[in-house]
């Protein structure tokens, strides 16, 4: 048979299973979000179906080594990657619902449904490999050439898919038609090796697969990947699924599974009582007195579709704002759906520490919201970036953070305070009432609580001072809790740990507090 073609074949298989493998974490993403959790269980559960079909490629090969049910096992597999995302759809629209509902039954029966789905196709695809090497394999003294060849050729396939659907097929095509793409490819890369190895007739009995794939993708490629409730919009990035709800007139920006708000928008109104006018508050913590009028900048880390800068402008005026935001089609979400307009405002589609270490600014505010649980990127917890939060603060700036937590488990606030509290000399902490966040405030300044009364009561003498920035601070005021790690406590809380660049045990401890939460927590609520 021609080497050439069957060394194109293994490129071309190598990259469709690296393609579908990270497909298949956008697929489940939109539902069961992109945890840490989620990866591992997509990883480690696709290199158990290759296993498999390394075991069974190998025994086939040995059985019957001709290139006809090579190129015959290659096209079932590249069809049953097209069939993977039509027949999951019904159960993540049923896992969607029961995330929804908290329905934790179904939630985690539809996620391992799902998954069930790929053993076909990727055990199918795994055995391609050692199926290659036994028809290249004319001299036994070369194994370990051929052998070497094949996988080399089918590992830069995998190289090749590693990107190709992340960065250019599913934000242009999104997720479905992904899918459809590589496996129609890979379904004509086996017609053809039929065609020349087997002759016209053995290629045109499997014909029909790619006819039946461009049917579906017809049919059903297109339509909504969720049905929520008030959806307006959705939309597939390189990093997220996005989703835009409206409900009583306000907006509501989603991501991936969509437990969390991420911003929220109405034309009429600016107090939503979330975690984002917190930040208001944040500069009187500094020495009495303090005026309005000394915020001069802002800079967010976690834009998102922009609550905390359109706020920020309502109240403090058209102070500059640097808002970084790592997923550009949010910024554009935001400034199509939510108002994210402002002149003043300068997104900035980048990662939050990357972009500040490099601003030549200095700010009144750095506010941080890009933490909840599970998805905290750690790089973002550690000393060395509060130093670069530090080091790009005026002498009277405040580090604000969003923190989520769990109702009984605050270890990452405790953590967060027990590393902010290296560099900085005041540190505050409240929870926001009827929520599981907590905002963290640090002053660059020695600073004390009393800072805050006493300018609330000057804020609060003054005339056309924004509503929303008094009921900002006096939320800060009424829900202040102890700082957790207060050397002058009697019993400073055990997680007071220090976050560094070396060790940052982050997913540790989130995905510890969400699982107790889900498994013990629910149950006693239950009760």
């Amino acid at each position: 048979m021609n080497r050439k073609y069957l060394y194109f074949t293994v490129f071309a298989s190598g990259m469709t299973t690296l393609a579908v493998e990270l497909t298949a974490s956008r697929l489940l993403g939109s539902v069961f979000g992109t945890s840490n959790l989620v990866w591992a269980s997509i990883i480690g559960l696709i290199l158990i179906y290759l296993t498999l079909g390394y075991f069974l490629g190998g025994r086939w090969a040995d059985r019957w080594p001709r290139a006809e049910p090579f190129y015959t096992i290659l096209a079932w597999g590249a069809f049953a990657s097209g069939l993977v995302p039509f027949v999951a759809r019904p159960m993540l629209r049923l896992a969607a619902d029961a995330f929804d509902e908290l329905r934790m039954g179904v939630l985690f029966g539809s996620f391992a449904a799902v998954l069930v789905l790929f053993v076909v196709p990727i055990t199918l695809l795994g055995m391609i490999s050692p199926f290659a090497i036994r028809l290249a394999l004319d001299d036994s003294r070369k194994a370990g050439q051929v052998s070497g060849k094949i996988y080399a050729i089918s590992t830069l396939g995998s190289f090749v898919g590693t990107f190709i659907p992340v960065i250019v097929l599913i934000p242009l095509i999104g997720t479905t038609f992904t899918f459809l793409v590589f496996a129609g490819f890979l379904n004509l890369v086996a017609l053809l090796g039929l065609w020349r190895s087997a002759g016209p007739r053995a290629a045109l009995k499997w014909s029909w697969m790619p006819v039946f794939l461009g049917v579906l993708a017809i049919l059903w490629g297109r339509g909504d990947i969720k049905a929520s409730q008030g959806q307006i919009y959705e939309t597939e990035s390189a990093y997220n699924y996005i989703q835009v709800q409206e409900i009583g007139g306000t907006r509501y920006l989603r991501l991936n599974e969509g437990q969390g708000i991420h911003s929220v928008y109405h034309p009429d109104q600016l107090a939503f009582h979330g975690p984002w006018m917190q930040v208001l508050a944040a500069p009187f913590f500094n020495p009495t007195p303090y005026t309005l009028e000394q915020v001069n900048s802002l800079a967010v880390v976690g834009l998102a579709a922009g609550t905390i800068s359109t706020q920020a402008t309502e109240v403090f005026g058209p102070i500059p704002i640097d808002g970084f935001e790592i997923d550009p089609e949010i910024i554009r979400v935001g400034q199509e759906f939510f108002g994210m307009t402002q002149t003043n405002l300068n997104p900035l589609p980048q990662d939050g520490r990357w972009g500040l270490a490099h601003s030549p600014r200095k700010y009144s505010i750095i506010s941080i919201d890009a933490y909840r649980p599970p998805y905290i990127p750690w790089h973002l917890t550690t000393q060395e970036f509060f130093q670069v939060v530090y080091d790009h603060l005026a002498e009277d700036g405040v580090l604000v953070i969003n923190v989520g937590r769990a109702p009984a488990d605050r270890r990452l606030i405790e953590g967060l305070v027990g590393t902010i509290g290296t560099l900085f000399p005041s540190i505050y902490v409240m929870d926001v009432p009827d929520t599981f966040n907590s905002i963290v405030y640090a002053t660059v300044q020695p600073t004390t609580v009393d800072d805050l009364y006493e300018n609330f009561q000057t804020l609060y003498a003054r005339e056309n001072i924004h509503p929303v920035l008094l009921e900002s601070v006096q939320r800060a005021i009424a829900f202040m809790q102890p700082n957790p790690c207060d050397a002058q406590a009697v019993e400073p809380a055990s997680g007071c740990i220090v976050f560094t660049d070396d060790l940052a045990p982050i997913e540790w401890i989130t995905n510890n507090m969400i699982l107790n939460y889900v498994l013990f927590a629910g149950i006693d609520e239950l009760q």
